[in-house]
């Protein structure tokens, strides 16, 4: 879904470097358009036909039909098959360029598009809107768009309807593009023929609906309006009676969309890559609900089983991870509104202590990037206060911070250099860990991270590509003179398994032997037999709910994610450790089918995990009863991985524990810290015969201790209960005090309350510090808040802000932690101004 072109994961065939199974190829892909060169998501809602996540349906020519063939049945497909009026249709074509590729006009397909629909109808398009490019490299080429005029009578005669062709008219779009595809962009800019000339078409799903449903916004569709009367019913708004309010509801409905979407397919929110575009999504959708719909509690997450409902049955694993979806969402939605809550209260200080009518870019940034509160809303509140934000300042700092980012990571990669045509990769790394191999091409790529590396692509290779949770082989190329080169890691490109190595052998072309780190080979096998045995004791003991929901193995440890609702506790992590432990001494050997086809592997029990993708063929591995698909490295007996051990159990997200665990000689390891850390403490206790027995003695004597100091904290707060009943002050009838104390949190609250029963119209403000930490308490009197309308919790909140932390609380007794103890003057100070 993260591939925003339809067109990527065929990147290879186009360029040659892969054989496809088949010439022809149609399809129909969920995308997402929400960062890079593709990028809707600010145009969503507002406009009534982008969408941050859109079935693209396609048909792909390798080397076989072009530019007559696509153009036809393009045509025949709309016209005839859809029954798509040729008079509210409008075609596109390349005219040409001017610039360095000095590139002419796609005559060919003028030509054969004018035998099949007047020319006045055949509009020429600029290189910015005809000619496809999916980034600064790869295969290209002109393209002819296809466009829908779905105006009323009386606007087409006002208006012509090829003056607003790629105009973004919301009833005159772009259905289907066909994009021809016949250069590659090099590296250094320029552009050459590919060694076959291919087809690469896409047309929108949601707008093709809007056509043939006759309606003029793909949100009037039956592909959103189950979601917008579902909106609905929960938020009491109304559809079609306000333009916020149907932009928010847009907003909601399409991006609820793209992120239970990618909830299911595997991608959980978090905060960098994918995942952060997941929580990036689904914020703006809580933002707009929160500001526009007035919801104030999650809600977005009732509309899952709406979803589910709509498109269980053309997407099955919508439905499969219904209660996934379900709970991540309204986790996401619950930890967001506390952010928005407490950046409210941020943003009330920020206007508070702004001299002018603008607040500072740099205050607005820090807003969004520290809680995540958007620059709409700060400038939305701005505006009710008769403010504005600076917002050319808030750009300048968001570019700062994507400089920040693209230095840290930015890389220049230079165009392969090919050593031997036509060669396909074998990976043979099953079987051997060393073999003898040629470089069939290589390129340069220098990034600010790693400096200067090189990717090498072998004839075949026994190293293994980082895939299905397994890190990347690493090992060495030795030459026949003894040179060494060190391949520090393997991943895979499309079909391409790449090798990464710091320089290059003196004579690239020479055969040279391929050696895998036995060492590192061996952990991470042990490790990733371990998973399976893992996966296999989760299902025994928890329940057969549980599934994969992400892993990663390595020579030093694994980590093991899966779905389940509670905490894994003690007894049955040690429950888990016994039974993977028995198959490892039960010496199970190792069966591995290889190349069978995919339903007999599953027919005959093999488990598919979650967010893998599989061809017609997979490889089983069976250690007994434990039977998975899996392209990884395996022990040939369990035996072999020697010892079990859970290090950790937590949760991930909503639904989702995670078990991280190692075996074999990082156990070894893990015992032998173990054994030192426990006589270590034997010394510390004097090396006594029963250790256990003396910690328990001193507990007891710790325990005692400690009652004692209470005792004595009593006493001083009986002390202090005096002085601070004579400092209180009457404000507007109200019995006022804001002090410090050295006094604990236990001691201020008794103390609180102890002046809370002599009197009945009492606000305390105490605040307290200890280990670089200050602490903000608040006591009012019941009678107070009923009275005065005051809230304890919603003082600690605010003035948490001068301490940088926060709270709360009841409305008549509530607390604040924060990391500033310096705020505490101007908190206290502060305080009185909630009875002027």
């Amino acid at each position: 879904m993260f591939t925003n072109s339809g067109m990527a994961p065929f990147k290879e065939y186009f360029l040659g470097n892969a054989i496809p199974k088949s010439s022809r190829i149609s399809d129909s892909q969920k995308c997402l358009r929400v960062s890079g060169k593709h990028n809707d998501l600010e145009e969503v809602g507002y406009d009534t036909y982008h969408h941050t996540m859109f079935e693209m349906l396609g048909n792909w020519s390798f080397g076989d039909y072009f530019k007559k063939e696509a153009i036809a049945w393009a045509w025949e497909l709309l016209t005839e098959v859809y029954k798509i009026d040729k008079s509210i249709l409008y075609v596109t074509v390349f005219e040409g360029s001017d610039d360095k590729d000095q590139l002419s006009l796609d005559q060919e397909a003028y030509d054969y598009w004018k035998q099949i629909i007047p020319e006045d109808r055949i509009l020429m398009g600029n290189k910015k809107d005809n000619f496809w490019e999916m980034g600064e490299q790869g295969p290209c080429g002109p393209c002819s768009e296809i466009h829908v005029d779905i105006r009323t009578p009386e606007e087409k005669k006002a208006v012509d309807g090829k003056t607003l062709v790629n105009q973004d008219h919301p009833q005159v779009v772009e259905i289907w593009n066909l994009v021809f595809m016949q250069y590659n962009r090099k590296a250094n800019g320029t552009l050459e023929d590919l060694p076959a000339k291919h087809i690469d078409t896409g047309m929108g799903f949601e707008r093709l609906c809007m056509v043939l449903q006759s309606v003029s916004s793909n949100y009037d569709t039956d592909v959103f309006t189950p979601l917008i009367r579902e909106v609905e019913t929960i938020t009491s708004a109304r559809y079609g009676k306000d333009q916020k309010t149907d932009i928010a509801i847009r907003v909601i409905v399409d991006h609820v969309r793209a992120v239970a979407f990618s909830i299911a397919d595997g991608q959980l929110p978090s905060n960098t890559g994918a995942g952060y575009v997941i929580r990036r999504i689904l914020r703006r959708a809580i933002r707009y609900g929160f500001t526009f719909l007035d919801q104030k509690e999650p809600f977005i997450f009732k509309l899952a089983d709406a979803l589910s409902d709509q498109m269980g049955d053309a997407f099955p694993e919508i439905r499969k991870q219904a209660s996934l979806v379900h709970n991540v969402i309204k986790e996401e939605e619950q930890s967001f509104l506390r952010t928005l809550d407490q950046g409210l209260i941020l943003l009330e200080r920020v206007i508070e202590t702004t001299k002018d009518k603008t607040i500072s870019g740099s205050k607005a940034f820090e807003l969004y990037d520290t809680y995540g509160f958007p620059l709409d809303l700060t400038q939305l509140i701005a505006r009710e206060k008769g403010m504005q934000v600076d917002s050319v300042a808030f750009a300048k700092e968001m570019e700062k911070q994507k400089l920040r980012s693209r230095s840290a990571s930015a890389s220049e990669t230079s165009d392969w250099t090919t050593l031997v045509e036509d060669e396909v990769e074998e990976f043979v790394g099953y079987d051997t860990l060393e073999t003898q191999v040629k470089i069939t091409r290589y390129r340069k790529v220098i990034s600010k991270k790693d400096g200067e590396q090189y990717q090498l692509v072998f004839n075949l290779t026994p190293f293994y590509p980082e895939g299905g949770g397994q890190v990347g082989d690493k090992g060495y190329l030795e030459s026949a003179n003894g040179d060494v080169i060190y391949i520090t890691d393997t991943k895979k490109e499309n079909n391409l398994i790449i090798h990464f190595a710091k320089n290059l052998p003196k004579h690239p072309s020479e055969t040279l032997k391929a050696i895998v780190n036995k060492e590192s080979r061996s952990l991470s096998a042990s490790n990733h037999s371990a998973t399976h045995l893992l996966h296999q004791a989760l299902r025994t003991i928890l329940g057969t709910h549980v599934e994969q929901k992400g892993s990663l193995v390595s020579p030093d440890y694994l980590r093991f994610d899966f779905s389940h609702f509670s905490k894994v506790n003690a007894d049955q992590i040690q429950e888990i450790e016994d039974f993977v432990n028995a198959r490892i001494r039960e010496n199970i050997p190792l069966q591995e089918q290889r190349n069978i086809p995919m339903q007999k592997a599953i027919d005959e029990g093999a488990m598919a995990l979650f967010g893998e993708k599989y061809g017609d063929t997979v490889r089983a591995i069976r250690f007994g009863k434990s039977i998975e698909l899996c392209g990884g490295i395996h022990v040939t007996n369990t035996s072999d991985i020697w010892h079990f051990k859970i290090k950790s159990e937590g949760a991930v997200a909503s639904g989702i524990r995670r078990i991280e665990a190692i075996t074999n000689r990082a156990v070894g390891s893990y015992f032998e810290e173990l054994d030192k850390n426990f006589n270590d403490i034997k010394a510390l206790l004097k090396n006594p015969a029963q250790p256990v027995k003396a910690i328990s003695s001193l507990q007891d004597e710790n325990a005692a201790l400690k009652k004692e100091v209470e005792l004595l904290l009593k006493e001083k707060a009986q002390n202090l209960l005096g002085e601070y009943n004579q400092q209180l002050k009457e404000i507007n009838g109200v019995l006022f005090l804001a002090s410090t104390t050295d006094l604990d949190a236990n001691g201020i609250k008794n103390v609180s309350f102890e002046l809370g029963n002599k009197h009945k119209n009492l606000f305390l403000v105490f605040g307290s510090s200890a280990n670089n930490k200050a602490l903000l308490t608040c006591y009012i009197s019941k009678e107070l808040v009923d009275e005065k309308n005051l809230d304890a919790g919603k003082v600690v909140r605010e003035l948490g802000t001068f301490i940088n932390g926060g709270g709360g609380g009841q409305k008549f007794y509530a607390t604040a932690g924060g990391k500033n103890p310096g705020g505490l003057k101007d908190a206290l100070n502060k305080a009185k101004d909630y009875l002027l």
